[in-house]
């Protein structure tokens, strides 16, 4: 067996575990970095960008956000059913990370809302492609792994953890293999998890979240999220607390249906298998608001109708709700993906022709769909929503032409928690004491939403992500530095 040994060791080397690796070096720490994917960045790829607040970009942008305002909205969102120490502690870093983060070379396009409704608390980072969208943050974990290098940080790629090492009640060391099978012995004083949560493990999903892939649950599952560092950290004692998902909702597959899902999520009217209204549609710009009330339809999905009048609509005045993802110029793909999912037989879309055929399609009684849409109509002609008060200007009557309807599932980003941290990252164990020598961050230790994912504020798991891997480090090498 190979032996190695370090100060620091991060076990992986996406948004948490190379701030972590950063952080430690920096502190003059001899730093090791496990990855078991051939390349760093993780689930950050996916992304476009971290929160922060009181930044340099927002005041340029006269954007007016205190750290005591986005503690005390997401305190109250909360209800203050989270470390309110370890909210204070990511928020009050968050603005400093932005900086350190352009010192190493990051650039960031601005700080941005998500939707209408949100905070301007995403600072999107420039894609090197020029197009801001999903995939943006991938510039910056290329900058953060040469950076990591050029501070010291030996990055072993291809090669997972595979257990923690336990010496006197403290962690001290890791069990490693490379890619040709060779185990190592990894000793180290301090030992930081930070491998992402279980976003692509269908067992852990079904056993902690009551869900089935591809049945009632569409998220998204990046490869190599399987929850190894919360197995190991559960093997020797660490407490399972908060466990959850990052709730959205979306269209099957909808990176291949994009137009397709951003046209069909409008505010228009959305129905259960039943055949019942059971929201405001309004609140669909929300992702988590709209996930939240789909899971508690039958079979956890919704079905959301558009006609050939609102279509036309759209195409003349701009989508109802547009978003940083969801731009109004993705209606002239619409007429496209549509085609193309007609001739596939997609199973998140249906086209029809009548009210009765739609019935047939989604296997709801004719009469009780006629009823629901009468209703709904009746109320557009009124110009006021008397059942769950939609803004007005939202009310399209459905009948004109052909009907377009997509099935809303269930959704993801990924899993949050699992880990119970404190503000300096130390991992608890049952016994509610902390573990010595052992450290968390990312989406391991996110515990900070309560029951939902704030997206008032967005770029919150990006940005857990990389202000706990930042305080991680920190604390890892002070710790490291009494024994």
């Amino acid at each position: 067996m190979k032996r190695m040994e370090a100060d620091v060791i991060v076990v992986a080397a996406g948004p948490a575990g190379l701030a972590a690796s950063i952080s430690a070096a920096e502190a003059g720490k001899n730093v090791l970095t496990f990855e078991k994917a051939n390349t760093t960045g993780g689930a950050g790829n996916m992304g476009m960008g971290p929160f922060a607040v009181e930044t340099r970009l927002q005041r340029d942008s006269f954007i007016e956000i205190s750290k005591e305002e986005a503690f005390d909205m997401h305190m109250k969102y909360t209800h203050y059913r989270v470390d309110a120490d370890l909210v204070q502690a990511y928020f009050g870093k968050s603005a400093d990370t932005i900086s350190w983060l352009q010192e190493m070379g990051v650039e960031f396009v601005g700080a941005f809302k998500y939707f209408s409704s949100s905070e301007a608390t995403w600072h999107i980072v420039k894609p090197e492609n020029g197009v801001v969208g999903p995939r943006a943050a991938s510039a910056m974990y290329k900058i953060m792994t040469q950076h990591a290098k050029e501070v010291g940080v030996d990055i072993k790629l291809e090669t997972p953890v595979k257990k923690l090492i336990v010496e006197n009640g403290k962690v001290a060391g890791v069990i490693a293999a490379e890619k040709g099978g060779e185990e190592i012995d990894a000793r180290a004083k301090a030992v930081i998890i930070a491998t992402g949560g279980f976003g692509d493990n269908v067992e852990m999903i079904e056993k902690y979240l009551g869900y089935k892939c591809r049945e009632d649950y569409f998220p998204f599952m990046i490869p190599g999220l399987k929850g190894d560092g919360l197995n190991m950290c559960w093997e020797i004692g660490a407490a399972k607390y908060g466990i959850g998902a990052e709730v959205i909702y979306q269209l099957p597959d909808n990176l291949s249906w994009f137009c397709l899902d951003g046209v069909l999520r409008q505010p228009n009217l959305l129905i259960n298998q039943r055949g019942d209204r059971f929201m405001n549609e309004e609140q669909l710009e929300n992702t988590t608001f709209a996930g939240n009330a789909i899971a508690l339809q039958p079979g956890r999905y919704a079905y959301c109708i558009m006609d050939e009048g609102i279509k036309k609509h759209y195409l003349r005045n701009g989508l109802d709700q547009v978003d940083m993802v969801h731009p109004s110029s993705i209606i002239y793909g619409f007429e496209e993906e549509a085609a193309r999912a007609e001739q596939t037989g997609y199973e998140g879309y249906f086209e029809v022709d009548t009210i009765e055929e739609l019935a047939g399609k989604l296997g709801i009684d004719a009469d009780k769909l006629q009823d629901t849409i009468d209703e709904y109509n009746d109320m557009c002609d009124q110009n006021m929503d008397t059942k769950f008060g939609k803004n007005p200007k939202y009310l399209h009557a459905i009948g004109k032409g052909k009907l377009y309807v997509g099935k809303f599932f269930l959704g993801a980003y990924g899993s949050i928690g699992g880990l119970k941290i404190n503000s300096k990252c130390q991992v608890f164990n049952e016994k509610d004491e902390v573990i010595p020598g052992l450290y968390a961050a990312g989406q391991d230790a996110n515990t900070i939403y309560g029951d939902s994912y704030n997206f008032y504020m967005p770029g919150n798991s990006m940005g857990f992500a990389i202000n706990t891997g930042r305080m991680a480090g920190e604390a890892a090498s002070d710790y490291a530095d009494e024994l």
